[in-house]
């Protein structure tokens, strides 16, 4: 894991990219890597399964504008609640609700909350020794995660909207990992058990947001170097032509960053690699060689009719971080 296999990279590659969240790569890469910081004991059952949490990293962007209530899981608009916001919130999602009252929150995400409640369904899963929804589980606690450590998910303005920076949403977080991510470095070593893990999403958050200055910062400064020819330039995704953040503005940009994007991503393996370690945990251990150790036939049809169902439904508009 010190450097990505060149196989694992050219297979990512090859993935189609999303504006939002890391992006279809990333994310999927995330939770890839974040398999090999578990211990003996879980690696085994989760590297069996491992194309299905690889794959299923990016299904909550595809819920995000046709289910109701999924888009506020994904980000917390920490400005919106002025200086200290991380450290000042309720750590209980009743006790937000009752302070701040459910719209607030949802228009303003939720993310840490939600972090905090899925870590709380997976030890419940494993208790249970249900292989389907423990699965399901980990792949979507896996990208709520790393939703946590992006900087541009923790403000409201998410894609530079109000500061004339429109597009840094996915540049910072699909266009340089897909550029550079080949040269980080991955290891994170073993996954820690988290004494307090709804401490460390909402401390997740925080360090994410004290590094959105430098996100923003950057860019603007960068910006009055390049002229409009240099900063931007066309590509063929497909059949399509699009234009996009040049790669001599991206490579200068993440020499600004000082290596930001990689430990942000860093984090993220080695933080969902805990989140599973702790919830196996706190459910006792239980013995993952006596389950099945592929999902089932149920858990597919499942996923198929979710595909269609997402197809299907007309989209809606999201709240908040829409753009």
């Amino acid at each position: 894991m010190r450097r990505l296999a060149p196989f694992l990279l050219l297979l990512l590659l090859l993935l189609p990219a999303s504006a939002r969240a890391w992006g279809f790569f990333a994310h999927r890469l995330i939770n890839r890597l974040a398999v090999y910081t578990l211990p003996p004991e879980m690696v085994r059952f989760y590297k069996a399964n491992i194309d299905y949490l690889t794959t299923n990293a990016t299904r909550p962007d595809s819920r995000r504008t046709v289910v109701p209530g999924e888009a506020p899981r994904h980000f917390l608009d920490l400005d919106a609640y002025g200086d200290s916001a991380a450290y000042r919130l309720p750590r209980s999602y009743p006790d937000a609700v009752a302070l701040i009252g459910e719209d607030s929150l949802l228009r303003h995400g939720i993310v840490p909350w939600q972090v905090a409640r899925m870590k709380g369904q997976l030890t419940a899963a494993f208790q249970a020794r249900d292989t389907d929804r423990i699965l399901h589980l980990s792949a979507d606690l896996g990208h709520y995660i790393a939703d946590a450590c992006v900087p541009l998910h923790t403000t409201r303005n998410y894609n530079g909207q109000f500061t004339g920076q429109r597009g840094i949403h996915g540049f910072w977080e699909s266009r340089l990992p897909e550029l550079l991510s080949g040269g980080y470095d991955f290891f994170t070593g073993p996954a820690p058990y988290l004494e307090r893990p709804t401490d460390v999403a909402w401390a997740t958050v925080a360090r994410s947001h004290a590094a959105l200055d430098s996100v923003l910062r950057f860019e603007r400064e960068l910006s009055t170097e390049f002229s409009e020819d240099r900063k931007f330039g066309f590509e063929q995704r497909g059949n399509v032509t699009v234009r996009t953040y040049s790669r001599g503005f991206a490579r200068a940009y993440h020499q600004r960053l000082s290596g930001q994007v990689e430990r942000q991503l860093k984090l993220a393996v080695r933080l969902v690699g805990a989140f599973w370690y702790t919830a196996w945990v706190d459910a006792g251990q239980p013995d993952l060689d006596k389950l099945p150790r592929t999902p089932s036939e149920k858990e597919q049809l499942r996923l198929a009719l979710e595909a269609k169902q997402l197809e299907a439904t007309p989209v809606r508009a999201a709240a908040g971080h829409e753009d």
